[in-house]
């Protein structure tokens, strides 16, 4: 096992998730791994979610600890010793705190850049209301979901498992280079949504051949509880 890089908890994550032509995907599949299918079919997904309690090497960053994450993010898979470790790889992600993109980026080598950024929870009435938002360009964008308050397991089998179990993060250096890290945490409970919000710029934020996600509705919307999570040394493939 590596060491550990950094802990947090990752909570109430919407997941927007949808079946798209892998050949869009080709260009940012990390070197030595392969697309990750579900019934055949390739997946992004549009993510928000709550970053609370951040330590990097046990440290707290005073003002970084907690924050917004929105990132879109698709699915890959690679062979080590005969068996195979599926993992995320990312388009982009957005926080709202300037010394997290840095880290990452250069640690990481992940794609983060840094927008005003909000968050709203609220429960009345026995349902749960989340909403994630980010401004690029003056306009504002927003993930949101209404949710039962408690929580079920993940069916075994369902789109929701392949898009919530997947443990390991690579990052595309070049087109020969990838890094790899080990993303731990228990397997998540889902809240049942019972409505759900997207207005997001795609072709704006993550470029023009991601324009059709604008229109296009997603395969699933879900929420994940989340839980603590710890994030491993990276190395390179």
């Amino acid at each position: 096992m590596r060491k550990r890089f950094l802990t947090a908890e990752w909570k109430n994550l919407i997941m927007a998730n949808y079946i798209v032509d892998p050949d869009i995907l080709n260009e940012f599949v990390p070197a030595k791994t392969e697309l990750d299918l579900f019934n055949q079919n390739a997946y992004v997904s549009l993510v928000g979610f709550m970053f609370l309690n951040t330590r990097v090497k046990g440290f707290k960053v005073p003002g970084h600890s907690s924050f917004e994450e929105v990132n879109l993010r698709f699915y890959v898979r690679y062979k080590e010793n005969g068996e195979w470790k599926r993992g995320v790889s990312f388009i982009s992600e957005i926080v709202p705190k300037p010394a997290i993109s840095f880290i990452a980026n250069t640690i990481y080598h992940e794609k983060y850049r840094c927008l005003p950024m909000k968050n709203k929870l609220e429960i009345k009435d026995n349902l749960q209301y989340l909403t994630y938002s980010w401004k690029y360009r003056g306009i504002e964008n927003q993930i949101a979901a209404v949710t039962a308050i408690n929580s079920i397991p993940i069916a075994n089998g369902s789109a929701e498992e392949f898009i919530a179990e997947h443990y390991w993060g690579y990052s595309k250096y070049n087109d020969a280079i990838t890094y790899e890290y080990q993303v731990a945490h228990p397997r998540w409970n889902i809240f049942p949504v019972k409505d759900y919000l997207i207005n997001c710029e795609f072709g704006n934020l993550y470029g023009s051949r991601f324009e059709i996600l604008k229109q296009t509705k997603p395969d699933s919307v879900f929420v994940a509880e989340g839980s603590p999570i710890k994030v491993y040394d990276k190395r390179k493939l």
